[in-house]
């Protein structure tokens, strides 16, 4: 279970302003719970994301993973945590340059088991339909396909804890509803919890909880608000 209490990240811009980016947070997700934490750019779903994987650390509060509070991990123990506790769906810039479908998403298997990675990692890309891609360059692909790559990387140990950022940022309607619904199933078939930070209406029909964040605060979710939001950009875009 992630348990996130009273988290606090301030900072100061380039022009001393204060930012709060994350402002006394306390949220609980349970395994195999799909939640999704809905709000726009700059309202601090990155900032929460980085305190929760620990590449950044709290002014105040605690992240606990099964009671355990990250902040006190010593190196090993949180490089351990990012290997084997924990899944990030990163952003296709980040696959490597030049590299396969494969050699991408078998990263993490190979500091575990470099010799079996390629067969372990093959079942997850025949799930995640990417049979006839196993051995394309990812620069190759959709943008779709290379999200599916990124899902691969992320889930390849089999994490407690999946951490998505915007994953549906560059697809379009139908590759979001595809993305999301394999980390929806991945999430009630493996009960792992899975936390997926969006600004994308239709994401969170997805998720079993929504939370909304503004200015660093979770603020409870309008549903109504943001889905005419969403049909008023849809309605814009199509005049």
């Amino acid at each position: 279970m992630l348990t996130v209490d009273s988290l606090f990240k301030h900072y100061t811009d380039g022009d001393g302003k204060l930012i709060k980016a994350v402002d006394g947070v306390t949220l609980t997700i349970s395994p195999g719970e799909f939640v999704a934490l809905y709000g726009p750019s700059g309202s601090g779903k990155t900032t929460l994301l980085d305190l929760i994987a620990g590449f950044q650390t709290p002014d105040a509060g605690a992240v606990r993973l099964d009671g355990v509070d990250i902040a006190q991990f010593s190196g090993r123990e949180h490089a351990n945590y990012l290997l084997h506790k924990l899944g990030i769906v990163g952003q296709p810039e980040e696959l490597m340059r030049g590299a396969t479908v494969r050699e991408n998403a078998r990263l993490k298997l190979l500091r575990t088991d470099a010799r079996r990675a390629d067969r372990l990692i093959e079942p997850l890309l025949l799930q995640l339909g990417l049979r006839d891609r196993m051995n394309h360059p990812t620069s190759k692909l959709s943008m779709g396909e290379r999200q599916r790559v990124l899902i691969a990387q992320a889930l390849s140990l089999g994490p407690e804890l999946v951490l998505a950022d915007e994953p549906t940022g560059h697809l379009d309607t139908i590759r979001s509803r595809e993305v999301l619904g394999l980390l929806r199933n991945f999430c009630h078939q493996s009960e792992a919890a899975v936390l997926l930070a969006t600004h994308d209406p239709q994401a969170v029909a997805f998720a079993d909880q929504v939370y909304e964040l503004r200015d660093g605060c979770l603020q409870s979710f309008n549903a109504d608000e943001i889905f005419q939001y969403a049909a008023g950009r849809l309605k814009a875009g199509a005049a």
